[in-house]
């Protein structure tokens, strides 16, 4: 057992910090845009001509899944996973590449299911002003902000590691 873990527990623990990453924020982005798409589908039940605003309105929380499959990509590929050289790579490495994935993990999988719910707001204030397709955004953009500075923490302790490590 303690040769297994000196050989693959590194590796193991930093793969789960990268698949935490991106699978916890593609749910959080499927929840966002799961909610976002009913209201639209309400909305564009009576006004089918709002198809673009909405769409537009439910693409934006499914970004956070995008940030975390960058993490993921980036934590596997400095890793060594791909070419095989994680193999045997000490458990404090992983745990450090784990500890790096976790702020995309939990702000992207909260931002998304949060940006989601301002964007059916967004899309019930479309319902009724069609014009303020703009206030819409900047309320979803205003949420993405907060994706998007976990998403450069994750990113700058990557390159903090991959500095280190090397």
């Amino acid at each position: 057992m303690g040769d297994f873990i000196a050989k693959f527990g590194g590796m193991i623990i930093g793969m789960l910090g990268g698949g935490f990453a991106a699978a916890l924020c593609c749910v959080g982005s499927a929840k966002g845009t799961g909610i976002a798409g009913e209201a639209g589908a309400g909305l564009m039940r009576d006004k089918p001509e709002m198809f673009s605003k909405v769409l537009i309105l439910q693409v934006i929380p499914g970004t956070q899944g995008l940030y975390g499959f960058v993490i993921w990509a980036m934590s596997i590929l400095w890793m060594g996973v791909l070419d095989g050289t994680a193999v045997g790579m000490s458990v404090t490495t992983g745990l450090l590449y784990a500890v790096a994935c976790l702020p995309i993990a939990i702000g992207g999988s909260f931002s998304a299911v949060y940006q989601g719910r301002v964007a059916v707001s967004s899309i019930q204030l479309l319902a009724k002003q069609p014009d303020s397709m703009g206030k819409g955004v900047m309320l979803c953009v205003i949420v993405e902000f907060y994706a998007i500075l976990s998403f450069i923490a994750s990113f700058l302790m990557l390159i903090g590691i991959q500095s280190a490590t090397k």
